[in-house]
């Protein structure tokens, strides 16, 4: 049986690489509830890969 590997979580510093946004924005989204969806694992920010890039792209529609 072979089980799926889930992806990585990415860190604030993989999200803020990807949509080319300093690390401050995505912690001032997330206190305005605006920016994609994180989790915490322990004390730090963690974010699905896959929820940042639907985020992103609804945000592109809305634009």
């Amino acid at each position: 049986m072979t089980t799926a590997q889930p992806s990585q979580l990415w860190t604030v510093d993989d999200v803020s690489a990807y949509l080319g946004v300093p690390v401050q924005t995505l912690y001032t989204w997330r206190k305005r509830r605006i920016g994609p969806p994180a989790g915490r694992v322990g004390r730090h920010l963690r974010y699905d890969p896959d929820l940042v890039r639907a985020w992103f792209a609804d945000q592109s529609k809305a634009a």
